[in-house]
């Protein structure tokens, strides 16, 4: 009987620490990625030596910011790609077990950067980590479990902690910002970015502990034990057989990373635009450095521009916790929804019809002038497109054969997500000059929805191609 036919199988304890693993990878993916926007202005105001209350300093520390973000994607859907060759090479553990230390040691080594490039460097190699864990993970999960429901359940509900890593990294500063001064000096300071990177070691601790107790994928074994395991191959993947679905599940995943990357993570810079009185941080800013040019006293316009920011942050905070359980609500949905509907094509579209409707919605509309508004329609917005993670979780170990399961994820989420699909920034960016609007804050929230929309609907008619999984694959 093949695989795909077997009946659920009953959880043990070998079991349950495959899944605490694949909750704790998963999780700890979304809380290294979401910790720089945290972290990053702190950081790199101190590593760079500017003062971010001029217009100067400010300047110096968005561009590093979008500088380690910028590189740290490429770095990682290279080496993703890569990663997911050497899972089908070397097998589903070893290389999910070495990701996830890499990952770790290198957030937890950025604690201790001593310049802005040496914090470029690592925040790559964390990025690296993560890419490679996630192609890993999901080709070991989905062989570990062969019968279709389960495995459904299981990818979908541990790809749910993805979103709950997120609002895990918004806690844990908050806890470094509160507790800073109780914990060890670093380099003779209590820098709360410091500690925050530190805690990115976490998943590597229990790792050490349970990795002698995780079993490697039962049909990569077999198949590596009888000598049947075919090596993988890049080219593969444009065979005949193939080509179809590798080209169109590489454009599904980089309009998914195009709508999170050229949309929804760039929300949280459109609050002074929503919220009137934080406009005043760019003269402010001006100001101060007039009166540091001057000689004068600068301290009152600093306090006023301190004021300002805590409340920025405040609400940048609400509008990133929205976005985030919106997230984790539609990973949820999918989890639940793709063991009871068999199209493929149907489930998908479950998520892109709405969000076709949602982000003008959220952006055009709620984006230029109300928070509230704004904050429960970019939740829906998170629904919407973090969903679509998942559901690539669950679709692409289905649709490559075992030999081909890691390189063919691989391709899709690091030359389709992460090298073109976070390119939605750019394209963002791009937009904005030409877009209407009484402020530049206005201009990319317009700017935001054309790229959303643009991204969605190129999606959902490349989904129209999108082939149904072939039984045969799945054995």
């Amino acid at each position: 009987m093949s695989q795909s036919l077997d009946a659920p199988q009953r959880l043990t304890t070998t079991h349950w620490l495959i899944l605490f693993v694949a909750v704790l990878g998963f999780a700890f993916d979304i809380y290294e990625l979401l910790m720089l926007p945290l972290i990053a202005p702190r950081a790199l105001a101190e590593l760079l030596g500017v003062d971010p209350m001029t217009e100067h300093g400010f300047q110096q520390v968005f561009s590093w910011s979008v500088k380690i973000q910028t590189w740290s994607a490429i770095c990682g859907g290279i080496f993703g790609l890569l990663g997911g060759y050497l899972t089908d090479r070397f097998g589903r553990r070893a290389v999910l077990t070495w990701s996830i230390l890499l990952y770790a040691g290198s957030a937890a080594a950025a604690g201790f950067a001593t310049s802005a490039p040496m914090l470029l460097v690592l925040r790559c190699t964390t990025f690296i980590g993560v890419c490679v864990e996630f192609v890993a993970a999901v080709a070991w999960l989905a062989e570990i479990f062969p019968n279709p429901k389960q495995r459904e359940w299981v990818l979908g509900i541990t790809q749910a902690f993805s979103s709950v890593g997120g609002l895990m990294a918004a806690g844990a500063y908050r806890l470094a910002v509160a507790y800073a001064d109780q914990l060890p000096a670093i380099y003779g300071e209590h820098a709360a970015w410091r500690y925050t990177l530190i805690s990115g070691l976490i998943p590597a601790l229990p790792l050490i502990v349970i990795r002698p107790f995780l079993p490697e994928s039962p049909a990569w074994k077999a198949k590596r034990a009888a000598g049947t395991l075919k090596r993988p191959s890049i080219a593969e993947l444009f065979a005949p057989s193939l080509r179809r679905t590798t080209i169109v599940t590489t454009i599904l995943f980089a309009c998914s990373y195009g709508a999170a990357f050229g949309a929804i993570q760039l929300a949280p810079q459109l609050v002074p635009g929503i919220v009137p009185e934080l406009r005043a941080l760019k003269p402010l800013r001006e100001k101060v450095e007039a009166a540091v040019a001057a000689k004068e006293d600068s301290k009152p316009i600093r306090e006023e521009i301190g004021a300002l920011l805590k409340k920025q942050e405040v609400v940048r905070g609400e509008v990133q916790t929205y976005q985030e359980l919106g997230g984790l609500f539609g990973r949820i949905a999918l989890a639940l929804l793709a063991v009871v509907i068999v199209s493929r094509k149907g489930l998908l579209w479950l998520f892109q019809v709405p969000g076709l409707i949602v982000f003008p919605l959220a952006f055009a509309v709620a984006g230029t002038k109300d928070l509230n508004q704004f904050k429960w329609l970019l939740a829906l917005c998170g629904f919407c497109t973090v969903a679509q993670f998942s559901f690539w979780g669950n679709y692409l170990p289905r649709v490559y054969p075992l030999h081909l399961r890691g390189t063919g994820e691989g391709f899709a989420a690091n030359v389709g997500g992460r090298m073109i699909g976070t390119l939605g920034a750019l394209l963002t960016s791009t937009f904005r000059p030409f877009m209407p609007g009484e402020n530049s804050f206005q201009q990319l929230a317009y700017a935001c929805t054309a790229t959303a929309v643009l991204v969605y609907t190129i999606g959902f008619i490349t989904s129209f191609w999108l082939p149904e999984p072939k039984p045969e694959l799945e054995e």
